[in-house]
């Protein structure tokens, strides 16, 4: 299953660590949050040998800071180990994969950063396969983000009217890949939760009750298969 049969931008909502690990478990959220940077690093490279050529995960909203201060340190210490282990993994350098994050970077410790760096750094001349990582991330903020770019442009002497869609496409942190064909939410909850606003216009959406912790290739596949299943019309 590749090709034509796959979508060019898999988007996932990353959902259910903390209910993996208290239902299924009956462990600490901890453990559900090492557990989903597992699977992470699973689907990444499912999707390498599916021949999806753009990733993008949510990992940690703006609104997941308000959290209690452990799991938040849990999910930064988890995030950098996993952004290390990206940099140095021997199939993101073998099938080229770009890694890039995406949200607002001030948020984040400098353990972090730092890996990130890293990562970025690895991979920056990659152009095979593009994965992003949305992390410190809102919709909305960063629509916010692009309209201030764009006023700034526009005082600086731009015509108001070259702001069109390709233009907001291209201020937009994602800006690199296509608009995403299919978003995939696990653990059974329906809503976006302020996830790539601007980029979901005709997106397809599918909704899993599997954990992120617990989704499998199989699971993905038939995502992909419901995918396949469905006219694309973008509104004509």
């Amino acid at each position: 299953m590749t090709g034509p049969d796959v979508p060019c931008h898999l988007a996932i909502i990353m959902d259910g660590n903390r209910r993996y690990a208290k239902e299924v478990l009956n462990a600490p959220a901890f453990e559900g949050h090492r557990l989903g940077k597992k699977k992470l690093q699973e689907v990444m490279h499912w999707c390498v040998d599916l021949g999806i050529k753009h990733l993008t995960v949510f990992g940690f909203s703006l609104e997941n800071f308000g959290r209690g201060e452990d799991e938040i340190d849990c999910i930064m210490d988890l995030l950098e180990k996993s952004l290390y282990e990206f940099a140095d993994d021997p199939e993101v350098h073998e099938k080229q994969v770009s890694i890039r994050m995406i949200g607002d970077r001030s948020m984040l410790p400098s353990n972090v950063l730092e890996a990130m760096e890293k990562a970025e750094k690895a991979t920056e001349n990659y152009h095979e396969f593009y994965f992003n990582l949305a992390v410190a991330y809102g919709g909305r903020q960063e629509i916010v983000n692009a309209m201030r770019e764009a006023a700034s442009k526009v005082r600086e002497g731009m015509d108001i009217n070259s702001i069109d869609v390709p233009f907001v496409d291209s201020l937009m942190s994602t800006s690199r890949s296509p608009d995403p064909d299919l978003i995939i939410r696990t653990s059974g909850e329906m809503r976006l939760s302020n996830f790539m606003l601007w980029q979901m216009a005709y997106s397809e959406l599918y909704f899993t009750d599997v954990y992120w912790p617990g989704f499998t290739y199989e699971d993905l596949l038939k995502a992909i298969d419901a995918y396949k299943s469905r006219k694309r019309r973008f509104g004509v």
